[in-house]
């Protein structure tokens, strides 16, 4: 003869408790995609600025190129640091601190090697731009970019 089944026992509130447990699993998947998110933006604004500094640095090396290549001219017009220098400096200067942030606070540099013996050196020609994000605190490092050129 077959015996009956024992009675089930009551199972009250696990089905609740799975359902929070899914809705936590699915919380923190949502809070770090919206937190992937905020730092990809971040870097996609780090990577803007990057390549802005990177353009402006070969428009003012392109601007030497196509005049007086003498590093005498050069140190004369291009070469500056600290906000002033010569007159071509001072226009690009204009462009950079409208282009890139935080460049009045940290203004660009520009040095020209005027080595009389001709040597390795000589015409040698490095543009140094400093900027500061916005969202980035007031005691943050400012970021760099360096470009070095040999202009004969």
């Amino acid at each position: 003869m077959k015996q009956p089944a024992p009675p089930r026992q009551r199972q009250s509130g696990i089905l609740l408790l799975e359902a929070l447990i899914a809705m936590l699993i699915f919380s923190i998947g949502v809070l770090s995609i919206v937190a992937l998110y905020a730092n990809a933006i971040k870097l996609s604004g780090d990577a803007k600025y990057r390549s802005d500094a990177a353009l402006l640095a070969n428009q003012l090396i392109s601007q030497m190129w196509v005049g007086d290549r003498t590093p005498t001219v050069l140190n004369t017009n291009f070469a500056g640091s600290g906000g002033s220098g010569g007159a071509a400096y001072t226009a690009w200067l204009a462009n950079v601190q409208a282009t890139l942030p935080g460049a009045d606070a940290n203004p660009p540099s520009v040095t020209v090697d005027t080595s009389s013996a001709p040597s390795a050196t000589t015409g040698r020609v490095v543009v140094t731009l400093f900027w500061k994000a916005p969202s980035e605190s007031a005691s943050a490092p400012a970021h760099t970019y360096v470009e070095t050129a040999q202009i004969r």
